[in-house]
């Protein structure tokens, strides 16, 4: 193999996980700037609720019929599709002055995020040997929770500086940037073609010498006729191309392993999530009574924990296979005492409690990630779009209902607007997570004794 086709992969990698962490930046730049959208629409917390409410319901709402699309044209055309949508949508944000037209910005927004995540984790079994996948896909994971620092920290600083406008606007311009190198950069598979050159009709000498690279031991490495996975049949009989919908939902449903990826998404990511996206900045600083600098600090740290975990997650499960279930688990179990241990605090929650939230909770995101590995490992190549999507859609659900309930909760404290937060309301209103994360570890124990039993019978090891 020449040196200029093993750095193609990933240089492929790389442009991916640029357009995926804007898609963050994207999906977060409400992160720090609750308070500065509620005065600058003049919004009471349920509306302002209702910005990443719809906004992430036009993303989970997307996955499958996005992840039927990916299956279709392929993840390039995905991604710079969601791009060209995100643009659109934040400068949309930035010049409306009406709360009307900012929701139908947030829907466009949301639109785009739902076209990325996805399709990046479509195109790395094509580069990548199944062996590196775990890792591969965590360092995705961490480039995109970078992105989250720039809504946290520089975005809100840009705000406050220069104005609404500029703030999102400049988002856009970085959006534009990047989608533009992913039309030069970006290949389905080794020796297809950029947007670029099927745009131009003409085909590069790197995309043409990339076609006799195929990473050993890649997803792409061995054709597999559906039904079959490379793990499990599926059941009935052969999967006929064209299939719809519903038939596709139930065939993918009744493989226990799908469900329990389905369940691992659903617990693991929501209380970063719900944190980060909205309700952490209301939280720390008309709820605990810190300053924004401060509070922008912690929110900062969190970012940082779960970038370091998907550092360390990665390799961990990729050696542990059999355990990243249990894994994931764990981490879903400790995250639920900390946020506990902080509702239940007698006063203010001290400073080193508060630390341990902020690294404790965020390690949520990377172990989502493992429902995706799971979700490979179950369900039929010519279905992997419908079904990453499938999965994808079950933490954004939760969370979109938890920032929903507490924007209600805190309203019906009469505590919905900045002049109004107090430490006890929000105690009340985070007090809805705890219902989401008791259903998800019990689906995640059924559904785990279902797929290990189910894989007894197939004779082979839980993945």
């Amino acid at each position: 193999m020449t040196r200029a086709r093993s750095l193609l992969p990933w240089a492929v990698w790389t442009v991916a996980a640029l357009s995926y962490a804007v898609a963050i930046i994207n999906r977060s730049s409400l992160a720090a700037l609750g308070p500065a959208a509620q005065d600058h629409f003049g919004i009471d917390a349920t509306t302002l609720s209702a910005f990443p409410v719809i906004q992430l319901i036009v993303y989970a709402g997307l996955q499958i019929p996005v992840g039927i699309l990916l299956d279709r044209v392929g993840a390039t055309t995905m991604i710079l599709i969601g791009g060209v949508l995100m643009i659109v949508g934040q400068v949309t944000m930035a010049t409306v002055p009406d709360v009307g037209l900012a929701i139908l910005a947030r829907v466009l927004v949301g639109a785009g995020d739902a076209c990325s995540f996805i399709s990046v984790m479509r195109m790395l079994p094509e580069w990548f040997p199944a062996r590196q996948l775990p890792t591969v896909s965590q360092l995705t994971g961490l480039v995109g929770q970078a992105g989250q620092l720039v809504s946290v920290t520089p975005l809100a600083l840009m705000v406050s500086g220069f104005g609404w406008a500029s703030g999102f606007l400049a988002v856009a311009a970085l959006g534009f940037l990047v989608t533009l190198l992913a039309a030069l950069v970006l290949r389905d598979s080794p020796g297809t073609g950029t947007a670029f050159e099927r745009m131009i009709g003409r085909t590069g000498g790197i995309t043409r010498r990339s076609a006799a690279y195929r990473p050993q031991g890649s997803a792409s490495s061995v054709e597999i006729a559906p039904p079959a996975t490379g793990l499990i049949e599926m059941p009935h009989g052969r999967v006929r191309r064209g299939l719809g919908f519903w038939q596709r939902a139930r065939r993918l449903l009744r493989l226990p392993g799908v469900r329990l990826a389905y369940w691992v998404h659903f617990t693991s990511p929501f209380a970063s999530n719900t944190f980060i996206l909205l309700w952490g900045t209301p939280f720390l600083v008309g709820g605990v009574g810190l300053s924004r600098g401060t509070a922008a600090g912690l929110l900062s740290l969190t970012i940082l924990s779960s970038m370091a975990a998907g550092f360390l997650l990665g390799p961990l499960t990729s050696r542990f296979l059999e355990r990243r279930v249990g894994i994931a688990a764990s981490i879903t179990v400790a995250i639920a005492l900390v946020w506990i241990a902080v509702l239940l605090w007698p006063g203010t929650p001290p400073t080193w409690l508060l630390v341990l939230l902020m690294v404790v909770m965020p390690i949520g995101g990377p172990a989502s990630m493992i429902s995706f590995e799971v979700g490979r490992s179950h369900t039929p190549r010519s279905f992997s779009g419908f079904g990453t999507g499938l999965v994808n859609t079950a933490g954004f659900t939760a969370t979109l209902l938890v920032i929903l309930l507490i924007g209600l909760v805190l309203d019906v404290q009469g505590a919905g607007s900045p002049e109004n937060y107090s430490l006890d309301a929000f105690r009340v209103a985070f007090a809805v997570q705890l219902p989401f994360w008791v259903l998800g570890l019990v689906f995640m124990g059924i559904e785990y004794r279902k797929t290990k039993r189910w894989m007894d019978e197939q004779g082979r090891r839980l993945r």
